[in-house]
């Protein structure tokens, strides 16, 4: 058993004022933790439709490349044309203190192309556009399962702070709390049963 604080009046308003403050932050922190869960599992239905949406874009731009290097044969020098993307920009945005990334890039302008016309064909643009389409799903998958990571981490860590606060420090608190009150109890029963024997000794 913990050692009970000493039973005054003062540490009865202070220990009650510590149980208060320790039920709000259970409130807060179970609060929290729900807004935490619902965005995570938003998160995740989203990050299941890219999935699917990427899988189908892989296999058309595989297609597409396959089309373009049976009419070019193997494009691996055009393919030295096209630019190293460099626009990928990172920010972040708070989630019940929660730091969450955005990703952001360029759009990509559809009528320009890196390579000539008139050794190419439209199977080769074909191609290019598709594996465009996987690189904009791609950076959006990153950002929501990073997202997702963050999230569970937090609510594993907020789970844990509400467990301490419901299992441990409330428990602790009211168990004081009885303690002081009982002990206050019995030291005014004490004193009101000393009053009247000293008032009987008086009345003698």
């Amino acid at each position: 058993m913990a050692v009970q604080a000493v039973p005054t009046k003062g540490n009865l308003m202070n220990t009650k004022k510590s149980l208060s403050l320790a039920k709000m932050g259970y409130e807060l922190m179970d609060k929290k933790r729900n807004i935490l869960i619902r965005e995570m599992m938003m998160l995740i239905d989203k990050a299941n439709e890219i999935q699917g949406e990427i899988d189908g874009a892989y296999e058309q731009a595989y297609q597409a490349l396959q089309r373009a290097n049976i009419v070019h044969g193997y494009c691996s020098d055009i393919s030295k044309t096209i630019p190293v993307e460099n626009s990928l920009s990172l920010d972040y945005r708070s989630v019940m203190g929660v730091e969450i990334p955005i990703v952001k890039m360029d759009a990509p302008d559809k009528t320009k192309l890196h390579f000539g016309l008139n050794s190419t064909s439209t199977a080769l643009d074909n191609a290019f556009q598709k594996f465009t389409e996987v690189k904009i799903l791609t950076a959006e998958l990153a950002e929501i399962e990073n997202s997702v990571y963050r999230l569970a981490d937090s609510i594993k860590k907020t789970q844990k702070r509400a467990n301490a606060l419901k299992n441990i420090m409330i428990p602790k608190f009211e168990e004081s709390v009885k303690f002081i009150t009982d002990a206050l109890d019995e030291k005014d029963r004490e004193e009101f049963s000393r009053m009247k024997v000293i008032k009987k000794q008086k009345n003698k």
